[in-house]
């Protein structure tokens, strides 16, 4: 004998039943014994609750719910049956409504529904729903018999939630089932006491009868159908990876369903594994799929870890004091305290020290407790060595849970490296000697991100998933975005890294999508956005979303998106950008920056503000930490100044050189700031601070090459204008420098702490001499390089390098993730 229930969703509406008719044909024409157990229509439960508070309150509406209640049942009824049967189904129908319009008149006239009054008043969605269903099955040739449960299922009178007298049900159950052969179709959720008062069996109450009818029989498996594809890993609606558990143990199940899986409820599980009988979840919708099977046979070769569950609101408390220290009896008074007060108890976590006791409840609880506890330490309190209770609110538990986890070493290092990798706190941990699950209480804001986190560990380790925030779609930007689209394939296949651009901003509108813009269309979808660019809303929006891995790319030289620099590292998201005002702004910003990003465990990366694609900070730190010393850094830093005295030869002028490279993309939109030095001082003081001198602006010694006229010229336009009549100034120096075998360079030191720029005449002897086309060259001249200094060299500007350089710095911030 099988034991199969059907929830609420699956008989929501008549082409569902109709769905399940053929589901138990197929059961039915294999030959296979089985009873069916119903809920009431989906929806259905919640209206009569409905009914019974406004009729309680002398609210007449409770009338229009009871219409609404009673035409759903005879306009299904009218959809499934012919004329035959309808004029069997309706009567029984009318006679169950007369009954419940009545009971609702008397609660509308007393004004008060105590819980044995709502127990019976619930009892009519399973009865005509069962009802319903077992005549449509008799009407498709399966022999079907009505059951009301409260014929066989006994309880106390605890209403709302009745305790089963195991004994007399079996026995009823075992007795009914003896003298009726037919397929029963039982109502599920409902009991009776010894009396015959309807009582319910509470949440998961349908589910709970299929497992007691299963006891009774003794039956060989338990089929819960519902609207999902079995226990999954995680909650789907958090976890839009989560996939089907396809097999666990009883306690792996009950783990997962204390910590909050909806699918399976923990009365449910008792009469099964007591009785040992194999417990399928299984989905209405999706019959043919396998489910998850409960079962008290482990697998060895699973996961360590089975599922992550949570509690999504949760308080803590905390009783606190020397007064605790070796005392016997602390603990139980603690929780006697509670349990006199019908206080449930979730997670309990004590120090070794025993300084501290702390325990989560249920918020609604939380102020009750608190008096509860401190009446019972109330003598202590008064001594001073007991502390008032602290109370801890909008918190979670977060559960990882898995009979496997006891055999893998790891598992609680895995866990928090990954909630720490994303900024999470614990506040409070609790494990059990049996190691089937680490529980952690966490900030509630961050719950769906842990459960993510969490799960990308333990289910998806080889798949790295990044959120990218977007700070200017430009020349890089729009680059960037080319390349991550391009490597997409090969970076999934060959590295198991999947990018996902999720928000993006320019100067006048932004965009987000949780999974991912598409990068095909993603100018068309920030174009059409309705929400205006605002950096402010964009930075609370990034933080709103709290996602995993999430790292904020600013492609910009903007001043202003620099500022924010502090709190999206204060909020546990990495950075990568090639503006270099954060870092070349003061030191003792730069330094609280850095810190900070240490402090939350991200990354500020930034090696894209020198050399654009080049690794010369990270060549840089390398030295440092290997323990060489930096005596000197020598270095033509700048790509576009590169690219303009390189180019600048005999026959061509100095002006055309200079708009060539603005053409080009080289230089910042007012090349003054390339030409005066500006952008070349902001790489020298990085290189300088990343040596370890704490260097400002103001010390950096620059020699001026313009002209006062270009300097002071008010416009862009007007200072190529002046810098035409200038092209004789700069011819005569180029001639200068090649009459003695030379070409100028624009040079920026670091000399024992001293930093200057300038431009230089040098000879083919010097490093710098060969340079062509935008490259850069460093030249670090260390304790190990004295005699031939280290070299970096190669591209220094341009969309392309200085893209592939951020490009490089995401996937680095991936790795060092996992």
């Amino acid at each position: 004998m099988k034991v199969l229930k059907f929830g609420g969703s699956s008989v929501a509406t008549p082409e569902r039943i109709r769905a399940i008719a053929d589901i138990l044909k197929r059961y039915h024409a294999k030959g296979e014994k089985f009873t069916v157990v119903f809920s009431a229509f989906g929806g259905v439960t919640d209206s009569l609750i409905e009914m019974g508070k406004l009729a309680a309150k002398g609210d007449e509406n409770y009338r229009d719910k009871f219409a609404e209640f009673s035409r759903r049942h005879f306009d299904a009824a009218e959809e499934l049956f012919d004329q035959e049967h309808l004029d069997i189904v309706n009567p029984g129908l009318e006679k169950n409504h007369q009954v419940l319009k009545n009971l609702l008149h008397g609660i509308f006239l007393v004004r008060e529904a105590s819980s044995r009054t709502m127990d019976y008043v619930l009892s009519f969605g399973e009865r005509n729903s069962a009802f319903i269903i077992a005549n449509f099955l008799q009407q498709e040739g399966i022999p079907a018999g009505y059951l009301d449960a409260r014929k066989v299922i006994k309880t106390d009178k605890t209403f709302g939630a009745a305790r089963v007298d195991m004994d007399l049900t079996e026995k009823a159950i075992q007795e009914h089932y003896q003298d009726n052969p037919d397929i029963q179709v039982v109502t599920g959720f409902i009991a009776a006491d010894r009396g015959g008062l309807t009582t319910t069996l509470g949440r998961g109450g349908s589910d709970y009868t299929a497992s007691l009818i299963a006891s009774g029989l003794n039956a060989e498996a338990i089929e819960i159908w519902t609207d999902v594809d079995g226990v999954l890993t995680a909650d789907p609606r958090k976890v839009n990876k989560a996939f089907t558990i396809p097999n666990m143990t009883y306690a792996e199940a009950m783990e997962m369903s204390h910590f909050g899986a909806k699918v399976i409820y923990p009365p449910t599980l008792m009469p099964a594994l007591k009785k040992n009988i194999p417990l399928t979840i299984k989905n209405t919708f999706n019959p043919d799929y396998a489910g998850t099977l409960i079962s008290d046979v482990p697998d060895p070769g699973g996961h360590a870890v089975k599922g992550i569950s949570s509690i999504n609101e949760v308080a803590l408390l905390t009783l606190s004091g020397s007064g605790l220290f070796g005392v016997p009896g602390i603990a139980g008074r603690l929780f006697s305290s509670l349990a006199q007060g019908g206080i449930n108890v979730i997670l309990i976590t004590q120090g070794s020290s025993e300084h501290a006791i702390s325990f989560a409840i249920q918020p609604k609880h939380a102020l009750k407790a608190k008096k509860r506890v401190e009446s019972a330490f109330e003598y202590e309190m008064r001594m001073g060595v007991v502390n008032p209770v602290r109370v801890e609110e909008d918190l979670s538990v977060i559960a990882i849970i898995g009979e496997n986890m006891r055999y893998r070493p790891g598992i609680s290092g895995r866990l928090f490296q990954a909630l720490g990798k994303n900024g999470i706190n614990a506040i409070a941990i609790a494990q059990g000697s049996s190691e089937l699950n680490v529980s952690v209480v966490i900030n509630r804001n961050n719950e769906s991100k842990a459960l993510n986190a969490l799960h990308e560990t333990f289910f998806l380790s080889d798949t790295k998933e990044l959120h990218i925030f977007m700070v200017g779609v430009g020349l890089i930007g729009s680059t960037l975005i080319k390349q991550i689209m391009d490597q997409a394939d090969f970076l999934r296949e060959t590295r198991s890294l999947e990018i996902r651009i999720v928000g993006m901003i320019n100067t006048k509108k932004m965009v987000f999508d949780e999974s991912g813009i598409d990068l095909k269309n993603w100018k068309s979808a920030l174009t059409e956005s309705e929400t205006k660019g605002d950096m402010k809303g964009f930075i609370a929006k990034m933080k709103e979303l709290n996602l995993t891995n999430s790292i904020f790319v600013d492609n910009t030289a903007d001043e202003s998106i620099a500022t924010y620099y502090e709190e999206i590292l204060d909020s546990s998201i990495s950075i990568s950008t090639p503006n270099k005002i954060a870092t070349s702004s003061a030191y003792l910003q730069y330094q609280r920056l850095k810190t900070i990003a240490q402090k939350r465990g991200v990354q500020f990366l930034y090696e894209t503000n020198v050399g654009a694609g080049l690794p010369v900070i990270s060549t840089l730190n390398d030295l440092i930490i290997s323990g060489d010393q930096i005596t000197k850094i020598e270095g033509v830093l700048s790509g576009s100044l590169s690219f303009i005295f390189n180019s600048y030869r005999a026959g061509t002028s100095f002006s055309s050189i200079v708009k060539e490279a603005q053409q080009r993309g080289y230089t910042e939109p007012d090349p003054r700031v390339d030409l005066n030095g500006l952008d070349v001082r902001r790489k020298l003081i990085i290189l300088a601070r990343e040596s370890g001198y704490p260097i400002e602006a103001k010390e950096v010694r620059i020699e001026n090459i313009l002209p006062p006229a270009c300097q002071q010229a008010p416009t862009v336009e007007a200072f190529f204008a002046e810098l035409e009549k200038a092209d004789d100034y700069f011819d005569e120096m180029r001639a200068q420098a090649e009459a003695e075998g030379k070409v100028l360079r624009m040079i920026a030191k670091l000399d024992n702490g001293h930093a200057s720029i300038g431009l230089e005449a040098v000879d083919s002897s010097h490093p710098f001499y060969g340079l062509s086309g935008s490259d850069n060259m460093i030249v670090f001249t260390t304790e190990r390089y004295k005699e031939r200094p280290l070299v970096v060299r190669g591209p220094g500007a341009g969309a392309e390098v200085t893209a592939a350089g951020v490009f490089a710095e995401i996937i680095k911030i991936g790795n060092l993730l996992y």
